[in-house]
């Protein structure tokens, strides 16, 4: 396990749960129940505000299609440029989900 404050074994469960679920029902039940309504949309929103970015649209037209804030924009826009890859990765899965 790496040597980080927030990577915790809890979080390495949590990590081996989502990992394992395959069904989007049950996952959804999950994030029901582990998350509040408002973090599943904050979350969701900063997805879409990672792809808006990723193709090129201007923050003030992501503003308007998401409801975004100028600071959430430019975190997820600062975490595409130099995060940890995660926006990233999930934006490959977005593309595979789209092609296939």
């Amino acid at each position: 396990m790496p040597a980080n404050d927030l990577r915790t074994q809890e979080v390495e469960d949590l990590l081996d749960v989502l990992v394992a679920m395959t069904d989007k029902d049950t996952l959804f039940a999950l994030m029901e129940d582990l998350f509040t309504i408002r973090e599943i949309r904050e979350s969701s929103q900063r997805l879409s505000v990672a792809v808006m970015l990723d193709e090129g649209r201007s923050y003030a037209q992501i503003a308007e299609a998401t409801g975004a804030s100028a600071t959430t924009i430019a975190r997820v826009s600062k975490c595409l440029s130099y995060g940890a890859g995660g926006y990233r990765a999930a934006l490959e899965v977005l593309e595979q989900n789209d092609e296939a």
